[in-house]
């Protein structure tokens, strides 16, 4: 629950048109008003589905800490998910009986805020939680709840600095920063800060900040004006003003010299961070910024990707992004330094590449291209009603940094009518000098030292402004939440079917909601099909599709794809392969003409494939260094044993072994095999018809065959458990985390009973308020997350549950997952009906909400596919939900065997691997990030 400024993202700012924007309907209309307490409200009407957005933000983030209440900002988001006044227990367990979707809260530097899409039906139960917690939290606070949260943020802390290049965020916002700026400190805090907080420190911080005139209520969807005036009034309108806080003076800290710092950490290989701070959101500096960043290093055909990717050969992967915020912004260009390159060099390339563009500007193709790519993505963006970066975030950001909800609409202009002057005269001004180059290089983890704790000034409030009023209260809260007793139907569209004249199946799926249509080619073969093959031969395949075909070499490929605002690539997944388009409808015909040479014909340039392999190999390494990425290479093996097709890694990456003996031969052998149209189904969803989609597929695709016979799909057959539980640990020298993985294998996604196992894990792990999260995280406070899963698979599919925990309670985790797995799997602790009846609320009455957006369809549709579900299986599903009882979900449950158990667990061996061999969950195997037994000496020794 945390987005620092650096994470934010260039796609998280209003984005951009050209100028006729208006004609393709590229706008957020709303209505806005004011209760008397200073509480600002805007609606936005959208009647695509019966469901709400509840967006609320809070003018308060890590900018208004001072020295010795670091990281309150973000203490107090988790504080306000616990109970309030009238609510006792968990803020989300309402909400899941609803079947709320989108359901998060975020702080970062600027702002703290909570949203939620609810069915329209229960908006009075969302307004009625938020201003509980709004206007009704302190009598809530207690120390219980003050130690578990900030147990809860200390492990988010930790998760975090315990990946690869994870504690680089701290030191960043330090170097870029003089003490005492606003931005100086990070968002998640000090540790000894959060430590010294006592119950009056976070009471006085919440008077201060969280009252109606601070704070900013956006409410999008099925809702119109009125309805929503006298709903809100109704439900907040009675909590009093609380004081009206300084915001900090707009400060960039523009810099002058550059300066340098070197990390050494637990990485792969060396990263470079350059960094400028930049003009703050809100400026049309900051909008031709955008543009710059985008043409030097922002997309596939960029500047940088071009001369230090394809060109030079000196980086695995290069990017630059602009990340706005309220008292300053950054530009970053950050670049993976390939293996025996002199970081120097990166950075004589990139500091030649950055003054060409700031001396001579973009060519008018570049920019041109440029604000095209951010008009597409804008369309893209506002087909969501809420979430991260939906239309209720858009409102809701414009209000509270700029008092206009509508400046996007600004920010679309100064994109639409830049020139390539402007573009260069941004960077001069701001990137012509004052970077931080941060290197992170491979080594010994260094641990940050925190800073100290300090005494904070004394915290005086001033009284709120008279101006402010209330109105009587309407509602009875001592009643306790309101109960929703009807909710809206299902909406899932008409799938409309079409056959080409090559044999693929069409299904289409009609959305008018925004003029984007999206399309999947779906095909067998996928990770599975690997058998036989070099691993990693599929992904490896898929992935090359888009660079370069028929005439377009990659460069090309991907320019044109920007110049007509489209997004293509192809991947692979454990049982088959796809291929996808989203095109603007406006460019339809000619991002089919591109898409259909991407699929039918790709190039495999062997300059390209030397070009991938080399990224392709790097990002297994950068998957090894991750926990969670070592455990998921190694735990699938050791669930389905040797020969099984799905014995692999599950990223299907391959090995760099596999990789590296890759041949242009096996690429072109697997795009023949299985990248073919017969027996393949091309899926549409978006803003088109079937009179005109399926003569404009017969046009690109329609006399498309495929060569030779096909082969036939990968038998993957049942798979025996162990006859006892096993533990393989994976040694992580210096973690501060231990991450625990613990999997079985259980029958297919196409098994009768999988339904009623999906719900079964539900109750296990599926959900915020399930067992294992209650445990570990809300009452023992040792993770930030725990969860169970079981990912389709036409075969028997895994099930899988993980918690990265601290790693001082390594055993005692491992030992409550234990306890947890096999009280519920045998009985001892079966289903509850209220259990059973929650889970069951959120996905019944989730579904209308699920399905908002097209690419959630083009999924779903997807799915159907795979595993040769009936056109109305969200129906059917619907239905088999709804009849369950808890002995059918014990039953499920039965599935695990808490006696068969395979265990994976990343940490630091020196901490934990004596007390995990101590505890007994089974034979013990150190291993490494491959899978291969280490020896006793520490070296490895290939797998038997």
């Amino acid at each position: 629950m945390i987005a620092v400024a650096f994470v934010a993202g260039a796609a998280a700012l209003p984005v951009s048109a050209q100028t006729r924007a208006a004609e393709a309907a590229v706008d957020i209309p709303y209505e806005q008003f004011t209760l008397p307490n200073g509480l600002r409200v805007i609606v936005h009407t959208d009647r695509k589905a019966p469901i709400v957005a509840v967006n609320i933000w809070y003018h308060v983030g890590s900018k208004d800490e001072p020295a010795g209440r670091s990281g309150f900002a973000h203490l107090f988001e988790h504080l306000m998910f616990q109970s309030s006044e009238h609510h006792e227990g968990e803020y989300f367990t309402p909400f899941e009986l609803v079947g709320a979707t989108d359901m998060n809260g975020t702080t970062n530097s600027d702002r703290t805020n909570y949203f939620q899409n609810v069915p329209t039906t229960a908006l009075d139960m969302a307004l009625w939680m938020e201003s509980d917690r709004m206007g009704h939290l302190l009598g809530a606070i207690d120390q219980a709840a003050l130690d578990e949260q900030r147990g809860v943020v200390q492990n988010e802390k930790r998760q975090g600095q315990n990946q690869p290049y994870g504690q680089v965020w701290e030191l960043l916002g330090k170097a870029m920063y003089p003490k005492g700026h606003p931005y100086h400190h990070s968002t998640i805090g000090s540790m000894n800060d959060l430590n010294a907080a006592t119950l009056d420190d976070v009471k006085q911080w919440f008077r201060a900040w969280y009252g109606p005139n601070n704070a900013v209520l956006v409410l999008a969807g099925d809702i119109d004006v009125e309805t929503a005036r006298e709903k809100v009034a109704r439900h907040f309108g009675h909590i009093p003003a609380g004081p009206e806080m300084a915001q900090p003076p707009v400060d960039p800290a523009k810099r002058d010299t550059t300066t340098r710092s070197t990390l050494e950490d637990k990485v792969p290989q060396t990263r470079i961070y350059r960094v400028w701070n930049v003009a703050e959101t809100g400026t049309v500096d900051l909008d031709h910024l955008q543009l710059f960043a985008h043409v030097l290093g922002g997309s596939k055909a960029s500047r940088l990707d071009r001369r230090l990717l394809h060109a030079d050969r000196l980086v695995d992967s290069i990017s630059t992004g602009t990340w706005g915020s309220q008292l300053g912004s950054s530009f970053m260009v950050m670049a993976n330094v390939r293996e025996g390159i002199d970081p120097a060099r990166v950075e004589a390339a990139i500091d030649e590449e950055l003054a060409r563009l700031i001396a001579d500007g973009p060519t008018a193709a570049e920019l041109a291209q440029a604000q095209t790519a951010f008009r597409a993505g804008f369309v893209r963006g506002i087909e969501r009603i809420g979430g991260f970066g939906g239309k209720a975030d858009v409102l809701a950001a414009c209000a509270v940094y700029e008092d206009d909800p509508g400046c996007f609409r600004d920010s679309l202009a100064n994109i639409a009518a830049a020139t390539p002057e402007d573009v260069a005269a941004a960077g001069r001004k701001w990137l012509s000098s004052g970077d931080h180059v941060l290197t992170v290089v491979p080594g010994e983890r260094q641990e940050i030292a925190e800073d100290p704790a300090v005494t904070p000034a004394p915290f005086d409030l001033p009284a709120p402004d008279p101006r402010y009023g209330t109105t009587p209260s309407a509602i009875d809260r001592a009643t306790g939440v309101p109960v929703t007793e009807q909710f809206p139907e299902l909406r899932f569209p008409e799938l409309q079917r079409a056959t080409l004249g090559n044999g693929t199946q069409v299904i289409l799926a009609e959305r008018h909601d925004v003029p984007v249509v999206q399309l999947s080619y779906e095909f067998d073969g996928g990770y599975s099909a690997d058998q036989g093959r070099r691993l990693g031969t599929s992904g490896f395949a898929m992935a090359m599709l888009d660079e370069g075909a028929g005439e377009l070499g990659a460069l090309e490929f991907a320019d044109r794809a920007e110049s007509l605002g489209a997004s293509l690539g192809a991947g692979a997944s454990l049982d088959g392969g796809n291929a996808y388009l989203s095109a603007l409808k406006e460019n339809l015909d000619p991002s089919l003409e591109l898409f259909a040479s991407m699929v039918r014909a790709p190039r495999f340039d062997q300059a390209e494939i030397e070009r991938v392999r080399a990224s392709w190999i790097a990002g297994i390494r950068q998957e090894k260094a991750r926990p969670n990425g070592a455990a998921m290479r190694v735990l699938p093996p050791l669930l389905y044993g040797d020969a099984h097709p799905y014995a692999i890694p599950f990223s299907g990456t391959g090995t760099e072994e596999s990789v590296a003996a890759l041949g242009r031969e096996d690429l072109v052998g697997f795009h023949r095999d299985w990248v073919r149209p017969e027996g393949a189904t091309l899926i549409v969803v978006g803003d088109t018809t079937l009179e005109e989609i399926v003569p404009l597929l017969e046009r690109h695709f329609g006399d498309w065959r495929g060569a030779g016979a096909a082969p036939q799909a990968p038998a993957v057959g049942d798979v025996a458990r162990p006859s006892a539980s096993r533990v393989f640990l994976i040694d992580q020298p210096g973690a501060v985390q231990a991450n625990i993985f613990v999997g079985q294998v259980v029958p297919s996604t196409r098994d009768p009973g999988a339904t009623r196992f999906d719900i079964a894990n539900a109750v296990l792990g599926g959900t915020f308020s399930s067992r294992l999260n209650m445990n570990l995280r809300e009452d023992k406070h040792w993770a930030y997350g725990a969860y169970s899963f079981s990912p389709g698979a036409v075969g028997p599919r895994p099930w899988m549950a993980f918690a990265p925990v601290q790693i001082d309670k390594t055993v005692e985790s491992l030992q409550e997952l234990q306890r947890e797995i096999a009280a519920y799997a045998t009985g001892e602790a079966p289903p509850s009906a209220e259990e059973v009846a929650k889970i069951q609320a959120q996905e019944i009455r989730g579904l209308p909400g699920s399905y908002e957006t097209a690419r959630a369809v083009l999924s779903e549709i997807g799915g159907i596919v795979r595993y040769g579900r009936a056109d109305d299986y969200v129906l059917r599903r619907r239905a088999e939900i709804e009849a369950l009882t808890p002995d059918r979900v014990a039953a499920a449950a039965t599935t695990i065997d808490p006696a068969a158990l395979t265990w994976v667990v990343v940490g630091d061996l020196r901490q934990i691997e004596q007390p995990v061999r101590a505890l007994g969950l089974g034979e013990v195997t150190i291993v490494d990030a491959d899978g291969n037994p280490v020896l006793p000496d520490g070296a490895a020794a290939d797998a038997p």
